[in-house]
């Protein structure tokens, strides 16, 4: 019995019934048995004494009372030698019935479990079923909970304008990562837990987040529109932080990816809003930034001018960070894209211009760093070309990125004087330019001359520095002979705009001459206009009007004259205006302040020339623009032209120069010729080839029989 006691004990569960026992050391006459057969022949034993299975449960209690405590423990150590030598039917042991491993149980805990024995098996709520079908199935469900339809995106909207927590930004924003796989080809990337099909859904997700997220992301974090508080100092940051990395890199990889405008609008809209949040994450804020001014260099008008707000506020959150990086990249990208100049490209460089001295003009300290190198470089490419002297090291100064650079720190001096530490750039930038006017005066490289003399003019202007521009102005009109006859007639006329040089045939066209006046009388009256409320303004001009009538003396184009007499009469007559204030008051020529003064003084007042320039500014702005924009096109300049034929060539009469636009009527007489007299067979002409004359010899009719080789 004792034998049958150990067979029980070591029963297991009914789950069990479908494994399989291995043999074990203390079970070998039953190592291929079932736990089946292993019962029923346990019973048989039982039932052949004729025992029921109460009987049975009964000596089983008595010989558990009989039962010592050594057979417990070798139980115990057959089923510990159990866990080596089958552990995966030990493990199973343990997980579905560790009460079979424990054998220091109550008669009352025994009873319990006879008890179980006996009652009906009832079977888990839960199966673990291991088939493919549902397999499948679990794979289709989820699928189906993982794509984003249109009345996810409903509850979204909704659930995002009131939610307090950060569940519904988090799916929102892995709502955003899986429509970008949609779109997106590259490998590596992190799988999403939705699917976004559908252009509708696409388009639905990207309006939630640029709608709503930002607002919701101020919302959970309790920052208010106009906070200045860094939203990385914020407690609940930490709950979105990865999140919101994983969405700006996302964000960054989009705006790389788009080419639409429009598209590029609404991003950028929605990256401004959120750039405060930006410079929480400084490796993906530099990915964003190199992005953004690539945008600013190269996108459309309105896109240009988002990337550079984008630009600005993230550089503004963050300067000892980003401004010195931001710089570099932003003046690179500037003399890049400005390598040729049209009329379609004058507006974005001009832009790119101002956008760049206000990024400068953020901080006095690292732009004069900066600012200094760049200015140095120029200044070795200068000293290169005239040390020199060949024609890579002359094309590396007078180019259009040479030229826009020396707008660009002009504009920058400018805007900066003010600030002490820039003034001492001033100099050395104005001797730069100085000596790019100087390295080729020839005829030729007039355009650039006039760009380098108004970069000076503006310079001098706003920073109130006297800079000798006057002798290039006038040496073009010493050097240059306006008298020569051209030998081509232009149609429109040259705009130095987009010039640096012009080429031998410009040279020779009217429009040339034409130009060269026009400009040298606009620069003349603006520097003229801008000292023309100075104390020494007489004395400055006196050489001036000395030079414009020498011109006109050896000049014999009237139309030439009668500008150059114009402005030399408005000069007089600001120089009388001077000396007449002058000798009203008496200065004293070492006190600066007395003088600073009396010109503030008169300038407020106006003087003859500022009058006579703002009249004529107007006018000369307004045919300036309608001759950039083509708008002489919509006037009446297509003129109809005639459409000459070849007149045929005769032995005798005078040519036919405009010979008649009605064909029919020149083939009409040519048959006519032909036929000769109607109904006869006589031809009273000779007709010979087409090309030839038509003579009449006056004597007898030819008569000629037509054949068939004629036709």
């Amino acid at each position: 019995m004792a034998k049958i006691k150990r067979k029980i004990i070591s029963k297991p569960p009914q789950k069990a019934k479908n494994t399989k026992l291995k043999k074990t050391k203390q079970s070998e006459d039953y190592s291929s048995m079932s736990v089946d057969k292993f019962l029923d022949q346990d019973f048989e034993e039982s039932a052949s004494d004729g025992e029921t299975k109460a009987s049975v449960s009964d000596q089983d209690s008595e010989i558990e009372d009989t039962q010592s405590g050594d057979e417990i423990e070798e139980h115990k150590a057959a089923l510990n030698k159990l866990k080596d030598t089958d552990p995966e039917f030990y493990k199973f042991l343990q997980d579905n019935d560790k009460k079979l491993l424990e054998f220091n149980l109550s008669d009352e805990e025994e009873g319990e479990d006879d008890d179980a024995e006996n009652a009906p098996h009832k079977p888990p709520e839960e199966l673990e079923v291991a088939s493919d079908e549902s397999d499948f199935e679990e794979e289709t469900q989820v699928k189906e909970k993982g794509t984003v339809t249109l009345k996810m995106l409903k509850s979204w909207e909704n659930m995002i304008q009131s939610d307090k927590s950060n569940k519904t930004i988090t799916t929102v924003m892995r709502a955003f990562h899986a429509a970008l796989l949609r779109v997106s080809s590259e490998e590596g990337q992190e799988p999403s837990t939705f699917r976004v099909e559908g252009s509708a859904v696409f388009n639905g997700v990207i309006q939630l987040c640029v709608l709503h997220l930002g607002p919701a992301l101020r919302r959970f974090l309790g920052l208010a529109d106009g906070s200045k508080q860094p939203p990385h100092k914020c407690k609940k940051f930490v709950k979105v932080k990865r999140v919101l990395k994983d969405y700006f890199m996302d964000l960054s990889k989009l705006l790389s990816g788009v080419s639409s405008a429009n598209i590029q609008t609404v991003l950028l809209k929605h990256l401004h809003y959120l750039s405060p949040f930006v410079v929480s994450y400084p490796n993906i804020t530099k990915l964003i930034l190199k992005r953004l001014i690539t945008i600013w260099g190269t996108a459309d008008e309105g896109v240009r001018v988002l990337a550079f707000l984008c630009i600005l506020r993230i550089t503004n959150g963050q300067k000892a960070k980003f401004l010195d990086t931001v710089l570099k990249s932003m003046y690179m990208t500037y003399v890049k894209n400005s390598k040729f100049v049209s009329v379609g490209s004058l507006a974005a460089i001009n832009f790119m211009r101002r956008s760049l001295v206000e990024m400068f003009a953020l901080d006095a300290g690292v732009a004069y760093q900066h600012v200094f190198l760049y200015i140095r470089q120029l200044a070795i490419y200068l000293r290169n070309a005239i040390t020199v002297n060949k024609k890579e090291n002359i094309q590396a100064v007078y180019n259009w990125q040479f030229v826009n650079s020396l707008k660009l720190w002009g504009n920058f001096l400018s805007v900066t004087y003010h600030k002490m530490q820039l003034q001492q750039l001033v100099y050395p930038f104005v001797q730069v330019c100085l000596g790019v006017l100087k390295l080729v005066p020839t005829t030729q490289y007039y355009p650039l001359r006039f760009h380098v003399v108004q970069i000076l003019m503006d310079l001098s202007r706003d920073t109130c520095v006297f800079i000798p521009v006057l002798p290039f102005i006038l040496e073009v009109l010493t050097c240059y002979d306006f008298n020569k006859k051209h030998q081509k007639v232009s149609m429109k006329p040259i705009q130095f705009t987009f010039l640096l040089r012009v080429s031998k045939s410009q040279m020779m066209e009217n429009g040339f001459k034409d130009a060269v006046i026009e400009t040298i009388y606009e620069l003349l009256l603006e520097y003229l206009t801008t000292n023309s409320h100075s104390i020494s303004f007489p004395d400055l001009s006196l050489l001036c009007v000395v030079q414009i009538k020498q011109f006109v003396k050896k000049c014999n184009n009237a139309n030439y004259n009668r500008k150059m007499k114009q402005l030399i009469e408005k000069i007089e007559q600001n120089s009388k205006f001077i000396e007449n204030e002058r000798s009203k008051t008496t200065l004293n020529l070492t006190n600066f302040k007395q003088i600073e003064g009396w010109e503030s003084q008169i300038k407020s007042r106006g003087t003859p020339l500022s009058t006579f320039y703002d009249s004529w500014i107007k006018l000369h702005k307004m045919k300036k623009n309608k001759q950039l924009t083509n708008n002489e096109e919509l006037g009446e300049y297509n003129l109809p032209t005639i459409k000459k034929k070849p007149a045929k060539v005769r032995d005798e009469g005078p040519l036919e120069l405009f010979p008649s636009d009605s064909e029919d009527e020149n083939e009409g007489q040519e048959k006519k010729r032909k036929r000769g007299k109607r109904g006869g067979k006589n031809v009273s002409k000779k007709v010979k080839d087409e090309s030839g004359p038509v003579e009449d010899d006056g004597g007898e009719d030819i008569v000629e029989d037509l054949k068939m080789s004629d036709w």
